[in-house]
């Protein structure tokens, strides 16, 4: 790829340390005396959320693409998310990510090859490496909780490809968001019906049968396996919110759910 000049933002990570990373440090649990540098701690965190805030203020509409960081340019989901951060950028989103390997690089890779902003919401993790080589805005986030929230913030939806234990994570705190309306008119794809069946048939067959969530909240995502299916599903949610077309339903909160964060 042609290189391009590239503006990039916030803490930009090189190389990860081996050691305890921030998140590490501030989730364990130490004596009393300890306890003094909480305070603290919390106006890095604050600084966090202030950086992060900074440096996604201005972009343009954007989607989140989350998958695993294990794969490589032979694997078909490698090729099918360049597909995916190519057709966003080409209808006007730029393209965020964790900025990392795999499904990331490569929804970074298509977005940037069609002249899209290419946006990488690292993390400090040991052993792990830097941002990609197609991120066109970078931010390395010490903590995870600040780095979902601009996921978050400044996506008008998600598409979720196969992955581990952090892409369930994302993909069930986007469902919980959506459920208990904390955000509306949010499109949420899964892509690659034959990774995500097994989760679709687990939860008809235990979560909705026992009563743990309402048949509509199936209807929260889109599976699909065509990258042409992404940009038509995310017009038509986000038109569903600018008062086109029949609007959504209120969603069903449970009484415990109602504080959900």
């Amino acid at each position: 790829m042609t290189d391009r000049n590239r503006t990039r933002r916030g803490r930009i990570t090189a190389r990860a340390t081996s050691g305890l990373t921030e998140d590490a440090v501030f989730l364990q649990h130490r004596d009393a005396s300890f306890t003094g540098t909480d305070p603290w701690r919390a106006l890095r965190i604050l600084s966090e959320f202030v950086d992060g805030f900074d440096a996604l203020a201005t972009i343009p509409r954007a989607a989140s693409v989350f998958g695993s960081a294990r794969i490589d340019e032979s694997d078909a989901m490698y090729e099918a998310a360049r597909a995916v951060g190519r057709a966003l950028a080409e209808a006007g989103f730029a393209v965020i990510t964790g900025g990392g390997p795999g499904v990331m690089e490569a929804a970074n890779r298509g977005c940037a090859e069609a002249g899209g902003l290419s946006i990488g919401c690292n993390i400090e993790l040991p052993f792990e490496q830097g941002m990609n080589r197609y991120v066109d805005l970078g931010i390395d986030f010490r903590y995870f909780f600040v780095r979902k929230t601009m996921f978050v913030k400044y996506a008008e939806g998600f598409v979720v490809f196969p992955g581990g234990y952090g892409t369930l994570d994302e993909l069930f705190e986007a469902l919980t968001l959506i459920q208990t309306g904390k955000v509306r008119n949010f499109p949420l794809i899964l892509f690659g019906s034959d990774y995500w069946r097994g989760l679709l048939d687990w939860l008809q067959a235990r979560p909705l049968t026992e009563g743990k969530i309402f048949a509509e909240d199936l209807d929260l995502f889109r599976i699909t396996d065509d990258p042409a299916d992404v940009v038509p599903h995310f017009a038509e949610v986000l038109r569903q919110g600018e008062g086109g077309g029949s609007p959504r339903e209120e969603p069903h909160v449970q009484p415990e759910k109602a504080d959900a964060p």
